[in-house]
């Protein structure tokens, strides 16, 4: 973490003095996954302060991104909805009641959180469009739309 900071103090040196919107210019908000080998603003060539992006094991619609995407639409006016998952995810080496049980163990209680754990990735893209859909504390549910990413070759692949 000491290199990471150094390399935000020069960062934060040359850091343009510039006011960007809270509100993201395109009303965009993508639900991804934490995985590392997914670079969201590259690969859609996005700028700083067009969309919001909330990630997640998996970029599953948890009920914590439930909460963070009502926020994003109803204070900050984003009006559509992107799901990114990937394939070769994580999520796809675990079983639901298998890390349960195991954090069970480890932590002497249940864990209170679905893990989320998936073997078809086109089957949790779909899953996770349909709780955003039918969700009654999103205002804007209409204009959702879920890509699995490639991480072969960086392409997204729309899954209806």
């Amino acid at each position: 973490m000491d290199d990471l900071l150094t390399f935000n103090r020069r960062f934060a040196a040359s850091f343009p003095r510039r006011h960007l919107d809270v509100r993201p210019t395109l009303n965009l908000a993508i639900v991804t996954c934490m995985d590392s080998r997914l670079d969201v603003f590259a690969s859609l060539g996005l700028a700083h302060g067009q969309a919001h992006v909330l990630r997640n094991a998996g970029g599953i619609i948890t009920d914590d991104t439930i909460r963070s995407l009502a926020l994003s639409q109803r204070r900050l006016a984003t009006t559509s909805v992107m799901l990114i998952h990937h394939e070769d995810c994580g999520l796809q080496l675990v079983s639901e009641e298998g890390f349960s049980r195991e954090l069970e163990e480890a932590a002497g209680e249940r864990p209170p959180f679905a893990i989320g754990a998936f073997v078809d990735v086109d089957a949790s893209v779909r899953t996770s469009l349909g709780r955003v859909r039918s969700s009654p504390f999103l205002l804007h549910r209409d204009s959702v739309r879920g890509f699995v990413y490639e991480i072969a070759n960086g392409r997204l692949r729309e899954v209806g």
